[in-house]
């Protein structure tokens, strides 16, 4: 059984941290070995994500914590600009269009 130490809650979506891609890996084959049935390792620029359903119906996912969230920006300057995963930068000017104003 995996230990689900929620790393963030969004409705019925939790999300659980792993080390590193082998953590990953051990974490889905004892999934697995439970009968359920994990994606795919999916690559967000920022992490790679594995995805599955618990019987209820919850949706889980586990993410790496590498590379990070300084891929495409320093530390220093992490939160200044609004980025974008590659796949998304098509769509800047709707996604930014419907962000609240902040301040």
């Amino acid at each position: 059984m995996i230990p689900l130490v929620v790393a963030a809650v969004h409705g019925e979506y939790f999300r659980r941290r792993a080390a590193s891609d082998a953590a990953q890996g051990e974490m889905v084959a004892t999934l697995k070995a439970q009968g359920l049935h994990p994606t795919d390792q999916i690559d967000r620029c920022y992490f790679r994500s594995v995805y599955f359903r618990e019987p209820g119906g919850v949706l889980f996912e586990i993410a790496t914590e590498d590379p990070g969230f300084t891929v495409d920006e320093p530390k220093e300057t992490l939160g200044a600009a609004i980025k974008l995963p590659p796949w998304l930068e098509s769509r800047r000017a709707e996604i930014v269009a419907a962000l609240p104003p902040l301040g």
